[in-house]
């Protein structure tokens, strides 16, 4: 009897058996992936793998040790976020009057563009899918003006108002780099953001040797000046572009050489004022619409010290003229990881700190952070964050204090929302090149690129079926990031296999 009931428990226990013996493999693997190159030699790695049934850690490396984590730092904005507002919270943007078109369609004072934090005024696919063809930058500006057009609105005599002070102007968190706010990637934070707060740039050789070069900007908004000095050169001659913007300036000075038949090349330029820039995409697509305006263009600001609890524009009292709804915060929580969209990050920071306090700042929403990692019963001392994004060198975290929120996040009622976030391997997002293959689908995780900076957390199925939670941090690299990340990659792969 004894021998009859023994064999079907050896059988139960032998993927248990398999599954501790592949995991002694795992460190040896590990040491012998971190000694192949020089980069990896020399490099500050930290990792952390567990084990989600059961918390049982596989590897520790400087687990505890604090990284900068580049873009990882998003795994907490995105929890906390997904947490506070819940997966279905939506953003407002209005259009407001002090008083309604008069029986001509005159409105003879200022019409205010309002922000509400919507991430997504801009001709984005929302839900996101992979290599969705890029729609109309500007729909959300032309929805309002068609809006403002069909209230019977004919002639503005007041000008345009771009008010992003719904969240307090604080553009460029503490450790920024200097050119980062000149890029697409360093955009600046705002309540009222319209096409991620950047303009193409398209550059093309002239017609002829000797011209200057072609520029345009796409969507076709006259905000920035241009400062052409880009000759056209014979083919074959060298190509030498270089664009340049001074910080707190409108003017972009494009110089150097293109030569004839050259592909050119576009790129992508964060806007200096998004309010302001809102305000002259809606007078543009207005006078489309046949609508008149006069009166100038201006930005509302709300600055740190006018910061009181519930101040801001959508408390205000006026005629309403236009109204537009995010799309739920869920749709645009999986962007922000999957592109790694830095300015999206910021902005869900701030709407938590806006919902949670009535302030709608960085402190307010790193503040509410801190709260919301105490409660996961994570130490203080294991992460030191200063923005949303990632994007401030000032960020520091453990593998340990990650490791908790993706254990916490993945025990949550929030578990299927959560995972939907993030990238998969080789299907989409930034993971949508790495992990070709049988391996790819079992690897759902957070990029983290950055100077010297190299980073990866997520989730990973083991070929039993058992997830895992992991955290790769590495710092202080010098060589090819493609060496750091390929070792990588190979842990990670080596983890379900």
């Amino acid at each position: 009897m004894k021998r009859r009931l023994a064999l079907p428990v050896v059988l139960w226990l032998l993927p248990a058996v398999a599954a501790a013996a592949a995991d002694l493999s795992v460190p040896q693997e590990i040491e012998r992936l971190l000694g192949t190159t020089t980069a990896s030699r020399n490099a500050f790695w930290g990792i952390q793998i567990v084990e989600l049934s059961t918390g049982r850690a596989i590897y520790s490396l400087n687990a505890q040790k604090l990284f900068v984590p580049a873009s990882n730092a998003k795994l907490f904005t995105l929890a906390l976020a997904l947490s506070r507002l819940g997966p279905d919270f939506r953003f407002e943007t209005r259009v407001t009057a002090e008083q309604p078109p008069d029986a001509n369609g005159r409105i003879a004072g200022a019409v205010r563009l309002v922000g509400g934090g919507d991430p997504n005024l801009s001709g984005r696919e929302l839900p996101y899918r992979m290599g969705a063809a890029k729609g109309v930058a500007l729909a959300a500006i032309q929805d309002l003006a068609n809006q403002i057009a069909a209230a019977g609105v004919k002639r503005i005599e007041g000008g345009i108002i771009g008010d992003d002070s719904w969240y307090v102007w604080q553009p460029y968190p503490e450790g920024w780099a200097v050119d980062d706010p000149l890029n697409d990637y360093g955009a600046p934070v705002s309540a009222l953001s319209v096409n991620d707060n950047t303009l193409a740039l398209a550059i093309r050789p002239g017609a002829k040797a000797g011209d200057l070069a072609a520029v345009s900007f796409d969507p076709p908004v006259e905000f920035y000046r241009v400062d052409n000095r880009l000759r056209t050169r014979p083919a074959g001659a060298e190509r030498d572009i270089h664009i340049e913007r001074d910080p707190g300036e409108r003017q972009i000075r494009v110089r150097g050489t293109i030569p004839l038949r050259d592909r050119g090349e576009t790129e992508l330029l964060a806007v200096e004022d998004p309010a302001l820039f809102a305000a002259w995409a809606l007078r543009e697509a207005l006078e489309e619409k046949g609508v008149a305006v006069s009166g100038g263009l201006s930005a509302r600001h709300l600055y740190a010290g006018e910061a009181v609890r519930g101040s801001g524009p959508l408390t205000a009292e006026g005629v309403q003229l236009a109204r537009r709804e995010s799309a739920p915060l869920a749709q645009d929580l999986q962007v922000t990881a999957k592109i790694s969209q830095n300015l999206h990050a910021e902005m869900a920071l701030r709407a938590v700190g806006r919902a949670r306090t009535g302030v709608g700042s960085l402190e307010a929403g790193l503040a509410e952070m801190k709260t919301f990692l105490g409660e996961l019963g994570i130490d203080s001392g294991s992460y030191d964050l200063r923005d949303g994004s990632g994007l401030s060198r000032l960020n520091l975290v453990s593998p340990v204090a990650l490791i908790q929120v993706l254990q916490a996040m993945y025990g949550s009622p929030l578990r299927e929302q959560w995972v939907s976030l993030l990238p998969v391997g080789g299907t989409d997002g930034t993971l949508g090149e790495r992990f070709a293959g049988a391996a790819g689908p079992k690897i759902v995780a957070k990029t983290g690129p950055m100077s010297h900076v190299s980073a990866l957390s997520g989730y990973a199925q083991r070929s039993d079926g058992e997830w895992l939670a992991f955290s790769i941090l590495v710092n202080n690299y010098a060589g090819p990031a493609s060496d750091v990340r390929g070792i990588m990659d190979r842990i990670c792969v080596l983890l379900v296999e």
